[in-house]
């Protein structure tokens, strides 16, 4: 797919061979003391119940009739037929369990609004297939993998869920997500407001779209992650490229660098060096991504703020090109084999297996046309720009199907959005997709929170001793929104 990799940001079996050696672990963590419900307590049992729903693979044509099995969970300890909410996450590109296991503080809140957590899996991904083992077989089956058909599965969902459970009929329903599950809260809010009373929507780029904020942002916010993280950092990485590029146009260059980076698969072609190229660079964004205050396993298991980690081996942009690239190993190694477990780098894969590259790969290639760019200058990577025909050629060549870069921002409004009400919009400052969220306040009810110190969705995690003061500050103040919205819920039905 060469270039459009970078769009599957959010997407390793590593074969056996020779160990390579583990990175050091980094603790530099600072106690934290708050008197605040936010502070460090024992994790929360994530006990849910496994559920599945009949729903239509075309909910908006009558050509045909046919289902398929849409699974969700339902946690429903602390709720409370009296005066209780539903919270209702709205599934991403990938596993629901996964997600409901990263997930933390709709657990962490349950009690406090006295809520039943309902975990949405998004059609296409996990187990909810509609057409099974064929959903991935060509663009026809693909065809009803839109964010349009993903809603209205919620709003089925959502409305099934109060007519068959006694006691949910008659309470405020609050629609939550992270990155694009974040977008979907929102969208969902705006679509459907009839259904949910407010959106809490994480590190949602709804901008992130043709003409609204500068391609370029993106890998901006990524370079500047690494540049605060060490000295010399990012220069090391952007004169890394032309270093690999150097190296492999010697005869041996292709065979010392496969050997110098642990791949598990050897480089053996001049095309192979692209690939190289592009996993490397999303291995950094990944980095930024999950750029955590204590130890993680979201994207990898990984150290407390990783890229500290990382930028300790790039210290020294100014030595020769075969002794950068053992450096760039040691930094990669902090990535893909913190746990100790990784016998060679697998340049095939960035991620967990959870997430749903295949689907995602297609939504990229119709909806979801998020334009991209770096210029070497302002950022760390090789140049390169938005060549929209490129893009479309690439994906019509793999799927069949010609990207619609303008629907989206068509159908959910772009940048005119201040007609709704009752969605938080909130972004970590350290993270990359913050660049296409929503950072400032458009009304008084289409709130934004920017978190200082917060990488992707930091305030969806769990409560954790060692989260920024920023983050439970955020966590607080999202609760006390969802708090009115239920209560003007109730006041308006006459229940308050």
């Amino acid at each position: 797919m060469g270039r459009r990799s970078l769009l599957l940001l959010l997407l390793a079996f590593l074969t056996p061979g020779a160990a390579i050696p583990v990175p050091p672990a980094l603790r530099a963590l600072s106690s934290l003391h708050l008197s605040t419900s936010f502070r460090s307590r024992p994790a929360v049992a994530m006990k849910y119940s496994i559920h599945y729903i009949q729903q239509k693979v075309d909910h908006f044509g009558f050509h045909t009739d046919k289902t398929f099995k849409q699974r969700y969970l339902i946690a429903d300890k602390h709720w409370k037929e009296d005066g209780g909410s539903i919270l209702f996450y709205t599934g991403n590109e990938g596993d629901i369990i996964w997600f409901c296991n990263n997930t933390g503080f709709m657990w962490d809140m349950a009690e406090e609004l006295k809520a039943m957590l309902v975990f949405a899996e998004h059609r296409y991904y996990g187990e909810s297939l509609p057409f099974g083992a064929n959903s991935f077989k060509d663009s026809r089956h693909l065809n009803f993998l839109t964010t349009e058909q993903a809603l209205a599965d919620f709003a089925k969902l959502i409305k099934y869920l109060k007519r068959t459970i006694p006691g949910a009929r008659n309470q405020p329903v609050i629609a939550l997500g992270g990155s694009y599950g974040g977008m979907l809260a929102a969208w969902f809010r705006m679509k459907y407001p009839h259904l949910v009373v407010g959106a809490l929507a994480s590190s949602a780029p709804i901008w992130q779209f043709e003409n609204m904020v500068p391609c370029g942002v993106f890998m901006k916010i990524v370079t500047t992650d690494f540049r605060k993280s060490g000295p010399n950092c990012s220069e090391s990485i952007r004169r890394s490229w032309d270093a690999i590029s150097r190296l492999t146009e010697k005869g041996t260059g292709l065979h010392w660098l496969s050997e110098a980076l642990h791949l598990c698969t050897p480089l053996t072609e001049s095309q192979d060096v692209q690939r190289l190229k592009d996993w490397i660079s999303e291995t950094w964004v990944n980095l930024a991504m999950v750029d955590y205050p204590y130890e993680s396993n979201f994207l990898q298991p990984l150290p407390a703020w990783p890229i500290k980690v990382v930028c300790q081996y790039l210290k020294n942009p100014n030595v020769s090109d075969t002794w950068l690239l053992q450096n760039i190993f040691q930094a990669l190694n902090v990535y893909y084999n913190y746990s100790g477990q990784a016998r060679c780098l697998n340049i095939s894969e960035t991620a967990t297996s959870s997430l749903g590259a295949l689907g995602w790969s297609y939504q990229t290639c119709t909806e979801m046309v998020m334009p991209f760019c770096s210029n070497g200058i302002d950022d760390m990577f090789e140049p390169h720009s938005w060549n929209f025909k490129e893009f479309s050629d690439d994906c019509f060549k793999q799927w069949g199907v010609k990207p619609r870069p303008s629907w989206i921002p068509t159908m959910y409004g772009g940048k005119n959005i201040s007609s709704h009400t009752n969605i938080i919009f909130s972004n970590g400052e350290i993270d990359p997709w913050s660049g296409g969220g929503v950072t400032k306040d458009i009304t008084d009810t289409l709130l934004a929170i920017v978190i200082p110190e917060g990488a992707h969705h930091l305030d969806l995690r769990a409560s954790n001793a060692f989260d920024p003061i920023t983050v439970l500050l955020a966590r607080s103040l999202e609760v006390r929104h969802m708090k009115q919205w239920i209560k003007d819920f109730y006041i308006w039905c006459g229940e308050g």
